[in-house]
């Protein structure tokens, strides 16, 4: 079993490293084949503009500067910002934990909320259940994005919460920073916490019909303990096996959330990455969002192989 399941996580290591890699170099072909560049934005004289591209390599083949790059990369060393004319790495190394931070606190507030909303309407059939189903049905079919705005109509109407404007103080003082939290994660979170229920509803009221399951009630055990002890168990397959592409969910929609409500993490800073045509930022900006999507990936997979060895061949 150990061996196994270090195997499979070797063999999710480096499918993670290829991944990071092909997202990476993807992003910076694209970016480059664009027409114009970051300096074309500018009204900078000639001389100034020539200047500036040869500094940052830009009058060379793309090639010849891909393979520089990857050197660079290799090292650790993603070039520099045209914009900020700071290292990337720094850049994204200030902003990735930002991103990390609002990604795991939706994600834990997704699932404190779909799967025991999930366990309620899968194992009922009575008018809360269904309201329930309807509720959750309407946040599946609504993006983050529009989640987002109306929180954001409500927060200005309300004053409860600050709308955007993250200060450089919430990073000193954890509570400010806290209650800027709190809206891009709510809005991140409900979209994401309508899928877990669905996805947890289907695969109980599925358990529920299991063979061992129907042996249990038959055995005079309370719905209750066979619902928590028995169906809870064997639906958790199904619905850890769908966390790989939740995490990805998770990953799409914090960017969009981040630039609507100005929460200062890689979303935000990819995007101002595009705008400026900054090359590098923008392929450093793809790459760590490459690597939370393959750790989010990996630790859903090993979860998967631990609850049921036999899905993923770890029990060899």
């Amino acid at each position: 079993m150990r061996r196994g399941l270090l195997s499979f996580v070797v063999r999710r290591l480096l499918l993670a490293l290829l991944l990071v890699f092909v997202v990476s170099s993807v992003s910076l072909l694209l970016v480059d084949a664009a027409p114009g560049d970051h300096f074309s934005s500018f009204e900078l004289d000639p001389a100034t503009a020539a200047a500036e591209r040869h500094r940052h390599g830009l009058d060379r083949p793309f090639l010849v500067r891909y393979g520089a790059w990857l050197a660079g990369a290799a090292r650790l060393d993603l070039g520099e910002s045209m914009k900020y004319r700071r290292p990337v790495a720094q850049l994204v190394i200030e902003r990735a934990p930002k991103t990390a931070l609002l990604g795991v606190v939706a994600l834990a507030l997704a699932t404190a909320i779909g799967v025991p909303v999930g366990i309620f309407t899968g194992s009922r059939r009575n008018p809360i259940a269904a309201a329930a189903r309807a509720v959750s049905l309407m946040f599946v079919s609504v993006p983050s994005l529009v989640t987002s705005f109306a929180l954001l109509f409500v927060a200005a109407r309300t004053g409860w919460l600050p709308v955007g404007g993250f200060s450089a103080a919430a990073d000193l003082q954890p509570w400010l920073a806290a209650r800027y939290l709190i809206l891009p994660a709510i809005a991140l979170a409900l979209p994401i916490a309508a899928t877990i229920e669905r996805l947890q509803s289907q695969a109980l009221s599925d358990a529920l019909g299991e063979p061992s399951v129907r042996a249990a009630m038959a055995r005079g055990c309370s719905r209750r303990r066979v619902v928590w002890r028995h169906a809870f168990r064997l639906s958790l397959t199904p619905v850890l096996a769908i966390y790989g592409a939740i995490v990805g969910t998770v990953l799409s929609g914090s960017f969009a959330v981040e630039i609507v409500t100005s929460w200062p993490g890689l979303g935000a800073l990819m995007y101002d990455a595009l705008v400026s045509r900054d090359l590098f930022l923008v392929a450093g900006c793809a790459g760590a969002g490459a690597i939370f999507l393959a750790l989010g990936t990996l630790a859903s997979d090993v979860a998967l192989a631990i609850a049921d060895p036999r899905s993923t061949g770890a029990a060899t």
